[in-house]
Parts: C-alpha cells; sequence; structure tokens
C-alpha cells in the first residue's frame, strides 16, 4: 500500500489541520503495536503544541500496551542515540512553529524505511490492551552530552564561537558544551518560548547569526535548526557556509574514501571531491536516504547542503551538534573561510513554488531534460516536489550567477504556468 500520511521525514503538518491529536494517538498506537510492545523513547522540540502532543502519543503507546519513557526536551540525535525498542520525537524539524511532526527511529537508532511505514499505516485502526505504562527519564539530556563530548570533542581553547540554537531542543545545552571544551561563546535565539522556534534565527535564517559575528569578531558561527539535526556555519567575516562545503572539509581532515551527499549536492563538491580520489554516492534528497547508502556501502560521511550532517563513527544518525564540533576540530588553526576554500562553489539559484498539487508536470520534466543537455556539464537543472510543504523546488547551477538566475526564473515560471500558484 502507498503511504498517506509519512513523508520524507515522518508524519509532519500544521498542528490542529493537517496534524491531529487523534492521529498522533494512532500513530502511537500503530507504530507500538509494529515494534512489538515494547519500550518506547520519546523526546520532543521546544513548539508550544510539544506537550498536548506528547499526551495524544503517550495515550497511544499505553493503549497498545508498550511503555513510554519520557524524555522530554531533547535533540532529535539524542532519541536515535537513546531509542530503546523504538524512539518517537515529536518535531517538525526546521518548519515554522505552527507545525509538527512525529519521527520514528528503531532500536538501533535508524530512520524507518518505507515499509516499516507502510506497516505503520496499516495498523492506525487496529487497537490494544490497555495495558501500558509511563516513565521518566530523567537525565537523557546528560548521557546524550556525554557521549557527544567523548566521541566528538577536542580542546577549543582560544576559539570564539557565536552559537545561534534556533529557539528549539539544543538551547541551553549547545552553548555549554562548546564552553565546555574552553571555547568563548556567545548563545542567540537560546531563549523558546513555544512560538519562536526557528523564527528568524537557526539554519535555515542565518542573518541573525552572520550579524553577531561581524559585530563580534568571532572565529565563526554555527546555527543548529528547531531540532538539532542539521548545522550551517557562518565564517570569520560573516559569510555563509552550507552543507556541502562543510562536508568537503571534513572529508579531507576526516581522511575518508567515500561520502553519501544528495542530488542537490554543488557539481563544485563533485569536482574536489574527484580531484581527491574520493568516491561520491549520490542520493534522492533526505538524510535517511544518505543514511542508507553509507551504511549499504561502508562509508561514514554525507550528507545535505541544507545541514543534515552525518558522521557514523560514534553515531547512528546526523547530529547537529556532533557536526559542529568535528568542524571546530578540522579547522587546526585555520580560519574558517580558509578551509572552505579548498572548494570552488558553482552559482546556484533556488526557488520554491507554491503549488497546489506537488508534482513534476511531464512539459517540465522534458524541459529539464532539455535544459541539463544544453548545459552539458557547465551546470544542471533540478526540479522536485518538497516531501514535507506545498511547493515545487527549482535549482539551477552555473559556472556563472546571471545565468543561474535566469534558468531558476524561467523554470519556475513554467512550474507556475503548469501547475497553478496555490
Amino acid at each position: 500500500m502507498a503511504r498517506t500520511h509519512f513523508g520524507t521525514d515522518g508524519v509532519r503538518g500544521i498542528v490542529g489541520d493537517t496534524l491531529t491529536l487523534e492521529l498522533v494517538e494512532r500513530l502511537g498506537r500503530a507504530a507500538t503495536l509494529w515494534s512489538g510492545r515494547g519500550r518506547v523513547f520519546v523526546g520532543r522540540d521546544t513548539r508550544g503544541s510539544g506537550p498536548a502532543l506528547e499526551q495524544a502519543l503517550v495515550e497511544g503507546i499505553v493503549d497498545a500496551g508498550g511503555v513510554a519513557v519520557l524524555g522530554g526536551v531533547l535533540p532529535t540525535p539524542a532519541i536515535a542515540l537513546l531509542a530503546q525498542d523504538l524512539g518517537v520525537v515529536l518535531s517538525a524539524s526546521h518548519n515554522p512553529p505552527e507545525y509538527n511532526g512525529v519521527k520514528l527511529f528503531t532500536a538501533a537508532g535508524h530512520k524507518l524505511a518505507d515499509a516499516d511505514e507502510e506497516a505503520i499505516e496499516a495498523l492506525l485502526d487496529a487497537r490494544g490492551s490497555g495495558r501500558g505504562s509511563v516513565e521518566v527519564a530523567e537525565s537523557a539530556a546528560d548521557g546524550y552530552v556525554e557521549h557527544v563530548v567523548e566521541h566528538f570533542g577536542t580542546d577549543l581553547t582560544g576559539l570564539r564561537i557565536a552559537v545561534d540554537c534556533a529557539n528549539g531542543a539544543f538551547s541551553g545545552i549547545a552553548p555549554a558544551v562548546f564552553e565546555r571544551l574552553g571555547a568563548e561563546v556567545t548563545a542567540v535565539a537560546n531563549a523558546p518560548d513555544g512560538a519562536n522556534i526557528n523564527v528568524g534565527c537557526g539554519a535555515t535564517d542565518l542573518a541573525l547569526l552572520q550579524d553577531v559575528v561581524r559585530a563580534g569578531g568571532y572565529d565563526l558561527g554555527v546555527a543548529f535548526d528547531g531540532d538539532g539535526d542539521r548545522m550551517l556555519a557562518v565564517d570569520e567575516a560573516g559569510d555563509a557556509v552550507d552543507g556541502d562545503q562543510i562536508i568537503a572539509v571534513l572529508a579531507l581532515a576526516l581522511g575518508v574514501d567515500r561520502v553519501a551527499v544528495t542530488t542537490m549536492t554543488n557539481l563544485g563538491f563533485h569536482r574536489l571531491m574527484a580531484e581527491r580520489g574520493i568516491l561520491v554516492t549520490t542520493t534522492d534528497v533526505g538524510d535517511r536516504y544518505v543514511l542508507e547508502a553509507l551504511r549499504r556501502e561502508g562509508g561514514v560521511l554525507g550528507g545535505e547542503q541544507s545541514g543534515h550532517l552525518i558522521y557514523l563513527e560514534g553515531h547512528v544518525s546526523g547530529d547537529g551538534l556532533a557536526a559542529a564540533l568535528l568542524l571546530c576540530g578540522a579547522l587546526d588553526g585555520r580560519p574558517l573561510s580558509e578551509a572552505v576554500g579548498v572548494m570552488e562553489l558553482f552559482a546556484q539559484a533556488k526557488e520554491n513554488v507554491r503549488v497546489r498539487r506537488r508534482e513534476v508536470p511531464a512539459a517540465v520534466a522534458a524541459e529539464v531534460e532539455r535544459l541539463n543537455a544544453a548545459l552539458a556539464g557547465r551546470g544542471r537543472v533540478l526540479v522536485r516536489p518538497s516531501g514535507t510543504e506545498p511547493f515545487v523546488r527549482v535549482l539551477v547551477e552555473a559556472e556563472h550567477e546571471e545565468e543561474a538566475r535566469d534558468v531558476c526564473g524561467k523554470v519556475a515560471h513554467l512550474v507556475r504556468s503548469e501547475l497553478g500558484e496555490a
């Protein structure tokens, strides 16, 4: 059966509209039944809707006969590490505050495969025994921090760093970790109130962090998204550093022989990896697909331009804090701008077209094929529907910014004319 509720990364929607308390309760029950009625570790981000959704989820877990183990507010990678028979995080990641979602992890901390999600959806109308229970994990955050410091921490004495917590799950956690390792830290967007997660801050909006770094003379800044599985950076001049550039720095510093990235990854990254003899596997968009490729091919490093950065030596998933610590360690006394300068970026132009139907019409697909043939390796065009929002995303890369913008505008116009803008 086709998945109805699950998208690119779990079940996600606007609370009270496409994501209801009833649906979350049913998901809790179905997932617990699917996992064998065991212990379900539950965490959430800082959205105001989190406590009510947590209660609904717990009711479903208990009704299915499972044990709900409540970890409270935690970053998504902590739930992956601490998952018991199942891990569940209530979060909509980088989405605005009115959204929330349900992400699931296996006992090994892996995101579910499509077939697993289909199996859970098939159980949405099942009933349970009502014989479960609830426990509270008092020191879950402390255990997560110790793990990350042990496996990814280095001496950061003398480093001046600005940390943007997106008013999310890393608020109160990440800045303290950098300070513990010796860095001089200024934290911003570190006061969640339930309604300010990802608003004008974090990995989805680097403007705040850029202003702070430029005004304060920092060595670099790092920004997380609301649930902490993404991380982007800005260099000492306040210029943005994306996931492709960070993965390139880490690939060279860590000495890996292969990496996994997505179709969104800059052509400049592929050129650098080819020059250095590092094999590249390209997957569909979504960190779950990058993880699947790494495990299948025995790799340890990969990620996405958007900031999902994965290093599997000592971890089971992508982790924004672990990635930030690795990046700081990889600098080895260099400015971040020098470290990323090894990779020449192709100019990129992007547009998210709000549409009524998330699809790529035949006329658009044909034009994309024609344009890619004309670019002949000097660039590329990619059009794909969003997995979580009502957009069709257009990406154009070219050697010159003007050409990228021009082609992107024309393709976006064609998408609108074919689908109608919502």
